[in-house]
């Protein structure tokens, strides 16, 4: 009985053995062909796999590796556009409890998921570009923009928004004083108030419920203002609303980064006009004074520079009808101001009886 059993138990080691052989032989790709059987199944397997391809590439996607979306990208290098691909992967579609939703908030909703709202982007796309645009024209007419995050994990959100601005841009990051807009004689002082501009043309505000002050205060003194509005928020409070996730800070990277990347575009078309301006300001000098030295030049009776080049050229053509002349090349024959013809460095010469065709 013992031997039987061990022999029994060998039967499955043996068993093993063979499958694991055989599960090492390499691949008919991997391996050296070695005869002409093995190179043509290697041509069949070939056009096997590629007829699949042709027949399911045109229903598959066309993501790769490369061109698929990265969160990390988006946080370090903000995109100038949003997508719906891009709000999905940061959580700008996760509301609050359906208890805790605003009422105005429902056309912004999509449905509910496990006693939670869910936003819907197909609104926040559109909405997100509207602010954009707006964010664009107020950096282009020269405005200021303000950043508001007050939270510890928007800090430096705010601050890298309003630095890709530049001049035009400033934040606020630490907590909104009461009465920095509305009370500006007793926080600085009344000729700082009276000299400076302490009121901005446009506020953006990333946790809007958390600043409620600043968003009176900008009512009151009639500021435009941008926030992203979750579900237990009114977008009523702010002009132009967001819907998205106001708790995460991966929402509040992307929407920050394509407004400062929108204020960065309409600072750049400004300069870029500004240098067409003056451009075009520099030309109209250049004729004005040409055109003085035209009207100087025909009150004083001389010729002007093509009027002598034509009569020299008449001149010179006007000889004898049997005599070949040949044609003056213009870049050889400098006229000066009295209409005497001058010679160049190769203005040589040449023999009359010679013709050239250009």
């Amino acid at each position: 009985m013992l031997g039987h059993r061990c022999s029994r138990a060998r039967l499955p080691t043996a068993h093993w053995t063979s499958t694991r052989a055989l599960s090492d032989r390499p691949p008919l790709g991997d391996r050296p062909l070695r005869s002409f059987e093995d190179w043509s199944e290697l041509q069949l397997r070939r056009a096997e796999v590629g007829t699949l391809i042709d027949i399911f590439s045109q229903y598959g996607s066309n993501r790769t590796q490369e061109n698929s979306y990265k969160l990390r990208e988006t946080l370090r290098r903000p995109v100038p556009n949003a997508t719906v691909s891009s709000l999905l992967a940061a959580g700008a579609h996760f509301g609050h409890a359906t208890s805790r939703m605003n009422p105005n908030f429902m056309p912004y909703a999509y449905g509910v998921r496990a006693n939670s709202t869910v936003i819907d982007l197909d609104h926040t796309v559109p909405l997100l570009r509207r602010a954009a645009n707006l964010v664009r024209a107020v950096a282009y007419a020269g405005g200021q923009i303000l950043f508001i995050g007050t939270r510890a994990d928007l800090r430096q959100i705010v601050k890298s928004a309003a630095g890709r601005i530049g001049k035009q841009g400033y934040y606020i990051s630490d907590r909104w004083i009461p009465g920095t807009l509305t009370n500006t004689p007793e926080l600085y002082s009344p000729q700082v108030a009276a000299e400076t501009i302490t009121i901005p043309d446009l506020v953006v505000l990333l946790n809007p419920l958390s600043n409620l002050t600043a968003i009176r205060e900008c009512a009151r003194c009639h500021v435009p203002t941008i926030g992203i509005i979750d579900s237990d928020a009114d977008p009523r409070i702010v002009m132009y609303p967001i819907p998205a996730n106001d708790e995460s800070p991966q929402t509040a990277e992307i929407v920050a980064g394509i407004l400062s990347i929108a204020g960065r575009e309409g600072l750049a078309l400004r300069i870029e006009e500004d240098v067409m301006k003056e451009e075009a300001d520099q030309a109209d000098i250049d004729d004005s004074f040409w055109d003085r030295v035209e009207e100087e030049r025909a009150a004083t009776g001389e010729e002007s520079d093509e009027d002598a080049v034509g009569e020299e050229r008449d001149r010179n053509l006007g000889g004898d009808e049997g005599q070949d002349y040949a044609p003056w090349d213009k870049r050889e024959m400098a006229v000066n101001g009295d209409g005497k013809r001058r010679q160049g460095m190769h203005s040589n010469k040449q023999p009359q009886s010679q013709r050239f065709d250009y």
